[in-house]
């Protein structure tokens, strides 16, 4: 064995030292039983060659190596034995095996013998494995009824008609399954045992099967898990809920939802306590109850939930509250509304007073003051005008005040008659126009305390 490996490492030394080189892609070939394998070889050499010889050896293990075919420049010479199964076209030292069986599994020697001014020589092995593709493989799972939670056992075993040196590997959505506490394997990984199982060990599990040649994953399969409940809560379409606790207006109809997570669906019973005493009044996962023909203003409630296949139960209690929050609030907005109502009908009131004061004062001028009709009227007419457009201006706020979303805007008041447009800061320059007699003085006075200008 010694003498054969160095002779091989000092065929190899020679060829390289003198230049020869053959070489291969791959040490290690997997074919398919039954169908053809190509064995790739090269080499090449940079001194004159006379012949070049090609000779291809197989072996197995603890035998002799056995001779195939060779060729001598381009004359092929294969062992009778094996001539109609192994083909070499030299100078292509490349070897074509077809078609590929069991036996034929084990290594392949190839050998280069280059005659110039000398021999040299180089050579290469290859091993070439022999497989049956692999078939698809099929999940059976025990019991396949399913398994009750923290209870049962669960096995899935993956059986494989077809194929050779197999590989299991087992997937849980679409990731490997690895051995823990619950997961355990058989000793040629084609067997998974669950014990106990739990919740969470719901999911698609599939059985990946490979070989040097090929691989095949099963389909998924998704184990029966019986669980639950878990997570029981009631809820409401209505109302406002802080913690256990509704709060109802009186008069609405209120429907109660009670869910948990469970499998089977869990059956559900509705129960009312009273007075220490409690009764089913429903079965089924929602409850309607109308505040309007509840007689107390505070209820108990309690929601069951029941797993028939588990045996296990839960429960959730919650209180209801019925109030008459909405109907007050809704009785203090429409008095609200009164005092505004009133404010803008006297306001109203008090324009349309003036106008008439005014016109009233135009066509009864005061007696005696004929020399100061005309300034009279124009002063009257200034202060009426001033007074209106006050009162437009506590319209308007009031109206800014009932219609917040309004774009009514407060104005300055503006004075306007016979083309002059006097504003607030020009009232004290207009009354020094004006005549000195007791009369308009006294119409100045009455001014002051309506607009609120000091002159």
């Amino acid at each position: 064995m010694w003498l054969e490996v160095f002779t091989t490492f000092l065929s190899f030394a020679t060829g390289a030292c003198s230049g020869l080189k053959v070489t291969v892609p791959s040490h290690t070939v997997h074919g398919v039983r039954g169908q053809a394998l190509y064995l790739p070889v090269h080499y090449g050499f940079h001194t004159p060659a006379s012949d070049i010889q090609i000779i291809w050896l197989f072996e197995r293990p603890h035998t002799m190596p056995k001779y195939l075919l060779g060729s001598v420049n381009k004359s092929v010479v294969p062992d009778l034995e094996y001539q109609h199964k192994f083909t070499m076209m030299p100078p292509n030292a490349s070897l074509l095996i077809n078609p590929l069986q069991f036996p034929d599994e084990g290594n392949y020697i190839v050998k280069v013998n280059i005659q110039g001014n000398g021999t040299v020589s180089a050579s290469q092995k290859i091993q070439v494995t022999v497989d049956d593709p692999v078939t698809k493989p099929v999940v059976q799972i025990h019991p396949p009824s399913g398994a009750v939670e923290y209870v049962g056992n669960m096995t899935l075993t993956c059986q494989v008609e077809g194929g050779t040196r197999l590989a299991y590997q087992w997937l849980k959505n679409g990731r490997p399954v690895h051995t823990s506490s619950t997961y355990s394997f058989s000793p040629q990984n084609n067997t998974l045992h669950i014990a106990p199982v739990t919740k969470e060990d719901i999911g698609n599990y599939s059985c990946l099967v490979r070989n040097p040649v090929s691989e095949m994953e099963s389909d998924i399969i998704m184990p029966i898990i019986y669980y639950g409940p878990y997570g029981l809560q009631v809820n409401s379409d209505k109302g406002l809920k802080v913690g256990e606790v509704f709060t109802v207006d009186l008069g609405e109809a209120i429907l109660f939802d009670c869910s948990a997570d469970s499998y089977p669906p869990n059956t559900y019973s509705w129960i009312r306590r009273t007075d220490n005493t409690t009764y089913i009044i429903k079965h089924g996962p929602r409850l309607e109850v109308a505040s309007e023909k509840v007689a107390q203003k505070t209820m108990d409630y309690v929601c069951c939930a029941y797993n028939n296949i588990t045996g296990r139960q839960d429960e959730t209690h919650f209180t209801v509250i019925i109030t008459s929050v909405g109907l007050e609030k809704l009785a203090q907005k429409g008095k609200s509304l009164s005092p505004l109502a009133s404010i803008t009908g006297i306001s109203l009131f008090l324009i349309i007073s003036m106008c008439l004061l005014f016109l009233w004062k135009k066509y009864q001028p005061y007696k005696g003051q004929k020399q100061n009709t005309g300034k009279l009227k124009h002063f009257q007419a200034m202060k009426m005008l001033w007074m209106t457009s006050e009162y437009m201006n506590l319209l308007l706020f009031q109206m800014l005040l009932v219609f917040p979303g309004s774009q009514a805007g407060l104005f300055q008041p503006l004075i306007v008659y016979q083309g002059k447009i006097c504003t607030v800061q020009y009232m004290k320059l207009f009354s020094t126009s004006l005549p000195s007699s007791k009369t308009i003085q006294s119409e100045l006075s009455r001014a002051n305390r309506y607009i609120r200008v000091k002159f």
